[in-house]
């Protein structure tokens, strides 16, 4: 069985680089690092607010970091990161090129 990549567009409405500066710096294990997993991280202002886009290596991959990391330290509440859960779109990719 083939594993598929996984993608995830994140936007946080009235997001800001300060707020995903703390966030990121609370989810990923250290600077320029990604977590498990995660094969591609992109982010930037977008119209309305901020948009962080991420592939993972498969669908299980995400769900580990999401459920393992990303949510529980959301929920615990990052000093200055987003104040808003993101609209969230997931994408089962076909293609992922260098």
């Amino acid at each position: 069985m083939e594993t598929t990549a996984y993608g995830i567009v994140h936007f946080f409405p009235g997001g800001t680089k300060e707020q995903y500066e703390a966030s990121l710096a609370a989810v990923h294990p250290g600077e320029g690092i990604l977590p498990e997993g995660q094969i591609f991280h992109a982010a930037g202002p977008s119209e309305g607010g901020w948009t962080i886009m991420a592939v993972h290596e498969s669908r299980a991959s995400w769900e580990k970091f999401r459920d393992g990391i990303l949510l529980p330290r959301m929920q615990q509440g990052i000093q200055g990161g987003f104040a808003s859960q993101p609209e969230e779109t997931v994408v089962d990719l076909y293609k992922v090129m260098p």
